[in-house]
C-alpha cells in the first residue's frame, strides 16, 4: 500500500515538472513566435516627394519663373507614404535648403500640406510670391537654385534617396523656352516639336504677348495626345491639334491688337512681329 502511494506520488511530480517544463517551452516558442512576426508603425512614416508627374516621372528640377507673375505663381510637386495609409489626416511642411535659400525662402508660403485619411499621397502646389523678394533685381540676371525637402515630425520622416528633395531654379525675366528652336532629349520615347514650329522665330515682345493671351508658360508640344485631352495640364503638354488652334488664336490677337493701336506690335529688333 505504502509503496503504491510513493509510487503515485512520483508519477505526481514526474507530471508537474513536466508541465512546468511545457510550459517554459511554450513562453520560449511564443516569444520566438512574437520576435518572427512582424509589425508596421504607423506612428512614423517616411514621405517621397518629387517634380514630375503623379505616375511616378521624376524630373531633376523645376523651373519657377518670378516674372510671370505680379504676386504668386505656383510649382507642382507629389507625394507619396512609403507604408499604408491610416484612418485620419495627416500634415507636412516643406523646408527651403541650398545655395540661394536666404533670397527665395521669403518668398515661399509656409502652409500645412495634407495627405488625407485613406489616402498614401497627391498632387500639391508650392506657392512663391513675386512681392516678397528681398530685392526686385534678384535673379533678373542670373539663375538662382535651391532645394525643398520635408521638415521632419512626428508623422513623417524623409523618404528614400533620390525622393527626399526636389530642386527648383528660379528666375525673374522673361526667358526662351528651351524647346524654342530645338527640342531638349528626353528619355519618355515621345515625339516632341519646338514652339517655332507653330509660332516662328523668337523674341521676347512675342512670348510676352503669347503668354498674357494664351496663359502658357514653358509648355510643351506633342506629336500625338493619345487618349489624353488637346492639353495635358499635369505636364503642361499640347497636342500638335491644338498647337494649330493655338496658332490661330495668336494670329487673331495680333490682328485685333493692330488694329487698336497706331503701331503695329513690334519686337525688341524692331521686327515686326507675325505668327
Amino acid at each position: 500500500m505504502f509503496m503504491q502511494k510513493k509510487f503515485r506520488k512520483k508519477r505526481c511530480e514526474r507530471s508537474t515538472w513536466g508541465r512546468v517544463v511545457l510550459s517554459c517551452v511554450f513562453l520560449v516558442a511564443s516569444a520566438c513566435s512574437h520576435e518572427d512576426v512582424p509589425t508596421y508603425d504607423t506612428r512614423q512614416t517616411s514621405l517621397n516627394i518629387w517634380v514630375g508627374t503623379a505616375a511616378g516621372v521624376v524630373y531633376e528640377s523645376a523651373t519657377y519663373n518670378y516674372s510671370y507673375a505680379y504676386e504668386e505663381g505656383t510649382v507642382t510637386f507629389y507625394a507619396q507614404i512609403t507604408g499604408m495609409p491610416v484612418e485620419h489626416d495627416r500634415t507636412f511642411r516643406l523646408e527651403v535648403f541650398g545655395q540661394d535659400s536666404a533670397m527665395v525662402a521669403p518668398t515661399v508660403r509656409t502652409e500645412d500640406f495634407v495627405i488625407p485619411a485613406g489616402a498614401i499621397g497627391g498632387t500639391y502646389q508650392l506657392h512663391l510670391n513675386t512681392q516678397l523678394l528681398p530685392d526686385a533685381n534678384l535673379f533678373t540676371e542670373n539663375d538662382g537654385r535651391v532645394q525643398l525637402r520635408v521638415v521632419p515630425s512626428k508623422a513623417f520622416s524623409l523618404g528614400t534617396e533620390d525622393h527626399q528633395s526636389f530642386t527648383l531654379i528660379v528666375k525673374n525675366y522673361l526667358a526662351k523656352p528651351d524647346n524654342w528652336d530645338t527640342v531638349p532629349q528626353r528619355n519618355d520615347m515621345l515625339i516632341y516639336f519646338p514652339l517655332s514650329k507653330y509660332f516662328g522665330s523668337y523674341s521676347r515682345v512675342k512670348y510676352q504677348f503669347m503668354i498674357e493671351h494664351l496663359g502658357l508658360v514653358d509648355f510643351q508640344i506633342r506629336s500625338s495626345m493619345g487618349s489624353l485631352p488637346s492639353y495635358d495640364e499635369e505636364t503642361n503638354t499640347v497636342s500638335a491639334t491644338y498647337a494649330v488652334q493655338l496658332q490661330q488664336m495668336m494670329q487673331q490677337a495680333l490682328r485685333e491688337y493692330n488694329a487698336t493701336h497706331e503701331t503695329p506690335l513690334t519686337d525688341e529688333y524692331g521686327q515686326l512681329v507675325s505668327f
